[in-house]
């Protein structure tokens, strides 16, 4: 049986007909669980959470119609299809005014019922996307792995181990360094990508936009909210849910989301019902969650959650070599964009790209060469329309300068710590990035060393 199957519960007094039906859909990579009265279909419900039920019109202790209000009166989102042997127009219309999807007279002919299932499950598919893209927007569609360096080969290496696990993955980048194209790429090479990618930015939403945009709110739960809402988890169901800069997100809104990892349930504000949700969970990060939990600005018990799987994406500095394939690809991207099909780049620009530090990773990549094909003469990008300066080297006074032939290897340590602080502006974010250390360590070396925080302007 196939891992994510879609859910069928077949609600039948019949048990041949249950076990025909349910045996064919198997075969078709479908979950299946039978019920044979009212009783037991809200128990299986319970424990199955169904996409969608096959149900009996004449049943035991009630008939369809009343099951279907009572599934619908207690929330339960599902796709219903009523079967029956007695089937009239009258019949047929009562169902699916009441909730249901479709309407299958017997005797049943399997290959039909397959059709009707899929029919139903898409159409439930096909209301998420379109929710899904009203909500969230569209990213560049770029491969992740562009260029030929170890550093993104030893990316796509990991990436490639860890795609069809359905455990959830921490992307650790700079600002700007591509978490999100990563993300979505993940997504959409996965055994989830014919589901919804829902993606919620962390940074800067104060507790109740990001509690009432990922888990929803009913009608009333605050001020202003007048009529209900589906969160992002909702949005998402048996997709994946990206949230980047989860290192920002409120403590007090972190066990909610913890629940949701481990336990697959959740609730909307303002309700007291729980809901299920089947979910991928990518979270992303340009800081040190670690040192966030030694703050207690970040709970240890999520961060071991999200914390499973950990893909780290190397700044732009770190993989020089493949800037110009990158900035050739956002070429072609300006040339189909701007309907400029000459653009080109003037010689020596390409050199001069990878001359310059990119602090802000691809994104100013390509807002760089945005601006540049917009300014450019002739369709050709020069030197100037980039406005870019080459990296200087920081000058540095030779006596200050440790050698290893008669220095201890804390001087080393030292200087090479300072240097690079004094190089990334006092941003220890950066420095530890850049020294391959966590910033909690990178704190502890600034103590250790006695390092003037004023005069590096330490962060």
């Amino acid at each position: 049986m196939a891992e994510n199957s879609y859910r069928v519960l077949i609600v039948d007094d019949d048990r041949e007909l249950r076990t025909t039906i349910g045996e064919f859909l198997e075969e078709n990579q479908y979950s299946v669980e039978h019920a044979a009265s009212a009783r037991q279909c809200h128990e299986v419900i319970r424990k199955f959470h169904p996409d969608l039920i096959l149900m009996d019109y004449s049943l035991p202790d009630s008939d369809g119609l009343q099951l279907i209000k009572e599934i619908a009166a207690a929330e339960r989102e599902c796709s219903i299809i009523m079967l029956t042997g007695h089937g009239t127009v009258d019949l047929a219309v009562r169902a699916i005014q009441e909730g249901a999807d479709n309407f299958i007279c017997k005797p049943v002919e399997l290959p039909f019922v397959l059709r009707m299932v899929e029919k139903s499950l898409g159409v439930r598919q096909a209301e998420r996307k379109n929710l899904a893209g009203k909500i969230c927007g569209s990213r560049y569609r770029r491969n992740p792995f562009l260029g030929q360096t170890n550093a993104i080969r030893r990316l796509e290496e990991s990436v490639q181990r860890v795609l069809d696990n359905d455990c959830p993955i921490l992307i650790q980048g700079e600002t700007g360094s591509g978490k999100g194209v990563l993300a979505e790429w993940i997504h959409s090479n996965s055994q989830r990508k014919k589901e919804n990618f829902v993606d919620l930015n962390c940074a800067g939403l104060n507790r109740e936009l990001l509690e009432s945009e990922l888990f929803g709110h009913e009608r009333g739960a605050f001020t202003g909210a007048v009529s209900a809402k589906p969160g992002l988890l909702e949005v998402g169901h048996r997709g994946t849910l990206f949230l980047d800069e989860i290192g920002d997100m409120d403590i007090a809104i972190q066990p909610r989301l913890l629940k949701v990892v481990e336990e697959k349930r959740f609730r909307r504000l303002g309700e007291i019902r729980e809901r299920n949700v089947d979910i991928r969970l990518i979270a992303a990060t340009h800081q040190d969650l670690a040192a966030l939990v030694e703050e207690k600005r970040f709970r240890s018990d999520l961060f071991f959650r999200v914390n499973t799987i950990t893909l780290r994406i190397p700044p732009l500095r770190e993989r020089v070599e493949d800037i110009p394939v990158l900035a050739e690809w956002f070429l072609g991207f300006l040339r189909d964009d701007l309907s400029m099909t000459d653009l080109r780049f003037e010689d020596g620009v390409p050199e001069l790209l990878q001359a310059y530090h990119w602090p802000g990773n691809i994104r100013e990549l390509r807002n760089v060469l945005e601006r540049a094909a917009l300014l450019a003469q002739g369709r050709v990008i020069c030197q100037e329309n980039l406005g870019l300066q080459p990296r200087r080297a920081q000058p540095t006074p030779a006596s200050s300068t440790p050698h290893a032939a008669n220095s201890t290897l804390d001087e080393i340590v030292r200087w090479h710590i300072a240097e690079t602080l004094l190089q990334e502006n006092g941003n220890v974010d950066k420095a530890a990035s850049r020294l391959g250390i966590p910033r909690s360590t990178l704190y502890t070396k600034i103590k250790q060393y006695a390092l003037n925080k004023n005069q590096h302007s330490v962060q």
